[in-house]
């Protein structure tokens, strides 16, 4: 069986999950899915990132936006879901909210279950990636495995 380490900062949708879980043909996988709650970003880069793709309300509203502890019961109903749709989808899942640190828990995580690679699926984050301080960028020197970017979509 192959097995992904999916880290996700939004719930999977149809296409994100139809994706994930074609990418090995008909090979069998299972996820280890990470959720990061909101919070450990920052407002400012956010807000640039909506700028950039031209959603103005977006970057408005971004302060409306629960983060740190609030953002946690969205972000386990989240986790819920994506485990949910993954399973129906006939893979193998279990996850965790990401606490603290998101790329040593990654490391960690990785080491443990014997990942055979990472995927993180996000929205774009034009400042960060530039900077390659995005998650994809950071995790390739720290997992050692394949680290896959994927952007996720919206429904």
């Amino acid at each position: 069986m192959f097995t992904s380490v999916l880290m996700i900062e939004k719930p999977l949708t149809s296409v994100d999950v139809d994706f994930v879980t074609t990418l090995h043909g008909d090979d069998p996988v299972s996820f280890f899915v990470l959720m990061q709650p909101r919070g450990d970003q920052d407002r400012l880069l956010r807000a640039i990132d909506d700028v950039a793709l031209g959603e103005i309300p977006d970057a408005i509203r971004e302060g409306d936006v629960p983060e740190g502890e609030a953002a946690r019961g969205p972000a386990e109903q989240a986790l819920a879901y994506s485990l949910d749709v993954l399973r129906k989808k006939g893979a193998k899942a279990v996850g965790q909210i990401v606490e603290d640190h998101p790329l040593d828990k990654l490391k960690a995580v990785v080491d443990e279950s014997g990942a055979d690679e990472v995927i993180v699926l996000t929205a774009p984050h034009f400042v960060e990636e530039f900077f390659h301080r995005d998650w994809a960028s950071r995790a390739r020197h720290k997992v050692g495995v394949p680290v896959l970017k994927l952007f996720a979509h919206n429904e």
